[in-house]
C-alpha cells in the first residue's frame, strides 16, 4: 500500500453541506473505503486548506478515481500528493 497526503479545500457548497451535517465528513469517509482508500489520519486545519487527510491506496490510479469521483460532486477541490517515507527514499538512492 502506498501512503498519500491529500489536502482539500471545500466549496461553498461543500461548507453547505458539512454545516448542515457534520457527520458527512465520516460518511465520505467510508464511501473511500469502498474505493480502496484507507483514511489513516483526518484533519481540520486553518490556511489555505480546510483539511489534511493521510491515506493508504495500492496504486496512484485507485487516487486517481478517488480524485475525480470525489471531485465531480462539486463540494471539494483536492491536492494529492504521494508520501514516501525517508527512510525508504535514502534505501532506494543508494
Amino acid at each position: 500500500m502506498a501512503t498519500y497526503v491529500i489536502l482539500s479545500t471545500l466549496t461553498d457548497e461543500g461548507r453547505k453541506t458539512i454545516k448542515e451535517n457534520p457527520g458527512r465528513i465520516l460518511e465520505v469517509n467510508k464511501e473511500l473505503a469502498k474505493m480502496g482508500v484507507k483514511v489513516k489520519a483526518q484533519y481540520a486545519v486553518l490556511g489555505p486548506y480546510d483539511f489534511v487527510n493521510i491515506v493508504e491506496a495500492k496504486d496512484n490510479e485507485t487516487v486517481m478515481n478517488m480524485s475525480l469521483e470525489l471531485g465531480s460532486r462539486g463540494s471539494v477541490q483536492m491536492l494529492s500528493l504521494v508520501a514516501v517515507p525517508v527512510a525508504e527514499m535514502v534505501k532506494k538512492m543508494k
